[in-house]
């Protein structure tokens, strides 16, 4: 349906982010570095699975909007949990993070090839495709 919302929202929140980083003096402390790359990682997941589901056309603003929010703070507590316990979680998540944005990334970048791959066959099919009153090859 509207598979450009999800990668229009990435680009508008890192430039509000670079903005407000860049023209601000905040500082985030080292120790909440982990927890920070995690959430961002569970973004750009769900970033990719919004592209994915856009172009499978099932996309839900809804969905999309709650997803973003509950899997990066899921990803954060997650984190955190792990530091609390000793138990390095962090790590856990970004492999199955990394793999399902890897995954969400391929099947985005297939899509699109055979998208261009199909195009090229019609124009080469329709080059070739005598018009209406031609007359046949022998």
């Amino acid at each position: 349906m509207k598979a450009w919302l999800p990668f229009a929202s990435l680009v508008a929140g890192f430039a509000i982010g670079m903005y407000v980083l860049d023209h601000s003096h905040v500082a985030v402390p080292a120790e909440y570095a982990v927890y920070l790359s995690v959430a961002a990682l569970a973004g750009l997941d769900t970033v990719f699975g919004g592209i994915r589901a856009g172009i499978e056309g099932r996309f839900q603003n809804d969905i999309f909007a709650s997803g973003f929010l509950l899997n990066t703070l899921l990803a954060a507590g997650l984190a955190w949990l792990g530091n609390r316990i000793g138990v390095s979680l962090a790590l856990v998540a970004v492999i199955s993070l990394g793999q399902r944005v890897f995954l969400n990334l391929s099947l985005i970048r297939r899509y699109y090839l055979n998208k261009i791959a199909l195009e090229k066959n019609r124009a080469a099919e329709e080059a070739d495709t005598p018009g209406p009153g031609a007359l046949p090859v022998k």
